[in-house]
């Protein structure tokens, strides 16, 4: 597995703060000049930070519907119900009204995820005194069960639009736990799993892009088949992870996050077949969309570096397009990654990348 050193620590900051814009504000540079010594403390400080800023804007209310049996008539009456109560002669109607609350699931999530880490043995005790403080103020908001919720169907609107960071990473934090069997509760995973890092990382260096290099576009576009006859029935979708492109010159990267960089055979290090063939049919696919214009499309597999002796470094010809390999060492100063990134725009699409902000 990747080495999780202080500097790899610190550097996930920086990717969460591209891939949650939201972060990147002035008040949060004292969390980047912090040394974190896990993943948790560096959750646990950024949500106390957000928390503490929604605070002070307040939290987010919404009317939502409510059902309760009470003595006195409050919205409207429940008709089948309160017949229900009378033939049990209870003297309570059932009414239906709209409340105007901060017991919603937007807090829920935040309160359930704030209480999940303050159970976890590796978040360091200031940040938890902070989060303790901070959920005094969440005395009316339930918990919430992890699995229940439905991430897919939160919806963000003008008026819970500060939202959207901290409930992107209590996502990525609540998928990172572990359900015991034994005693039924939850508990937070001590490491983030591949496949999650791997979307991070995704994430972190399309929205690098888009923000840091305004002179190429950069998207996550998919990539239509070339094919002969228009049919395309039950082909899969080829979906890139980073297109950058200027004018007709195009690079398609496919970001890796791997615990290995390569794959071992017969004591031969070679790279992972899998993703070759996929980087290769992206690129001919692409290349052939441009017919006799002329044109450049080249591919790169973006590996994030780990601690093994061996990491690839090749570029290949391949039937017209170059198809690079390289890896991107996340425990270096992220003054170094800031200009290996803007290196391999420079290397395949002509020119230097500049913010122009």
């Amino acid at each position: 597995m990747i080495k999780h050193k202080n500097t790899f620590i610190k550097n996930i900051y920086y990717m969460l703060s591209y891939a949650f814009l939201s972060l990147n504000r002035r008040d949060d540079e004292d969390i980047a000049a912090e040394e974190f010594e896990n993943i948790h403390s560096l959750f646990a400080a950024i949500l106390s930070k957000g928390i503490g800023r929604q605070l002070k804007q307040g939290l987010h209310r919404e009317y939502l519907s409510r059902k309760e049996d009470i003595p006195v008539l409050r919205g409207k009456v429940d008709m089948p119900d309160t017949i229900k109560n009378r033939l049990s002669r209870k003297r309570i109607l059932t009414s239906e009204y709209d409340e105007f609350t901060e017991n919603n699931l937007l807090n829920q999530i935040l309160k359930t995820t704030v209480l999940l880490l303050l159970q976890h043995a590796q978040v360091e005790e200031k940040y938890k005194h902070t989060l303790k403080r901070e959920m005094l103020f969440f005395a009316n908001v339930q918990t919430i069960n992890p699995a229940k919720i439905h991430w897919s169907t939160i919806r963000f609107r003008r008026n819970n639009s500060d939202y959207r960071m901290l409930i992107s990473l209590c996502q990525l934090v609540l998928e990172g736990m572990l359900l015991t069997t034994d005693s039924g509760e939850y508990k937070l995973a001590s490491f983030i799993d591949e496949q999650r890092m791997s979307r991070l990382y995704e994430k972190f260096i399309l929205e690098y892009y888009i923000k840091e290099c305004p002179q190429v576009k950069a998207t996550a576009s998919q990539i239509p088949w070339a094919l002969d006859d228009g049919i395309g029935t039950m082909l899969p979708v080829m979906q890139s992870d980073i297109m950058l492109s200027r004018g007709n010159e195009v690079l398609i990267i496919d970001a890796k996050f791997y615990s290995r960089t390569t794959q071992m055979r017969f004591d031969t290090h070679t790279l992972h077949s899998g993703n070759l063939y996929q980087i290769f049919t992206y690129v001919k696919n692409k290349d052939m969309e441009f017919g006799n214009q002329p044109h450049t499309v080249s591919g790169m597999l973006l590996y994030a570096a780990t601690d093994e002796k061996i990491q690839p470094n090749n570029t290949y010809q391949m039937s017209g397009n170059k198809i690079s390999v390289r890896t991107l060492d996340l425990n270096k100063e992220f003054s170094e990654i800031d200009a290996q990134l803007k290196a391999i725009v420079e290397e395949h699409l002509g020119g230097s990348c500049k913010n122009a902000g």
